[in-house]
């Protein structure tokens, strides 16, 4: 009976003594993502290229329902994979599109990935393919843009398969630079390994 206290007090202090060391490296890894947001990003997200392009796509796809977002994002799917890629080829077509691709080649590898949403959490542009054209469904957009202005999201650490590197998504609110009102988000990889 005795044997079994101490072993149970030795697990819960020792559950204890582990959990600040994962908080602190949680805490830590937000703390550097926010961190080269704020330095290497932000100053970009006013662009015209990026505003205006949410604005236009916002006109076209405000009045759109819940079947159509349906629709648009199962096509999406089944081209992300396919030879013949219309409708994504259209989207990384986009200006806003190059301007997000140059933007991660710039980076030297510390972005792995872009992509800009709409006010419906449909994708405006992106630097590769992604696997859904609709966000809206995701802590991604529903942690930016419905909360408001000026929201950083920072989702967890994840390996990626093809490259081995740490890396996590951080999601921002884009607002309209003369209004101040949430136009849209973007999502940012970052490699962790290099950050």
């Amino acid at each position: 009976m005795k044997m079994k206290h101490f072993a149970s007090v030795l697990l819960a202090s020792s559950a204890l003594a582990f959990a600040p060391v994962s908080a602190t490296a949680e805490a830590a890894h937000v703390a550097q993502v926010k961190h080269f947001i704020s330095t290497s990003v932000e100053g970009w997200l006013n662009d015209p290229i990026v505003i205006d392009a949410i604005k236009e796509q916002n006109t076209r796809t405000s009045g759109l329902d819940d079947a159509a977002i349906d629709k648009m994002d199962k096509h999406w799917r089944a081209q992300a994979t396919a030879s013949n890629q219309p409708f994504v080829e259209e989207v990384l077509a986009r200006d806003l599109s190059k301007f997000l691709m140059d933007k991660k080649d710039a980076s030297q590898g510390m972005i792995t990935e872009m992509f800009v949403m709409d006010a419906r959490g449909l994708n405006v542009g992106q630097s590769d393919v992604t696997s859904d054209y609709w966000q809206g469904d995701e802590a991604k957009w529903q942690q930016t843009f419905s909360v408001g202005s000026g929201v950083i999201f920072v989702d967890g650490v994840e390996k990626d398969e093809s490259s081995q590197a740490l890396q996590s998504q951080a999601s921002i609110t884009i607002s309209d630079p003369a209004t101040g009102e949430p136009i849209g988000a973007i999502t940012i990889g970052i490699n962790l390994d290099q950050l």
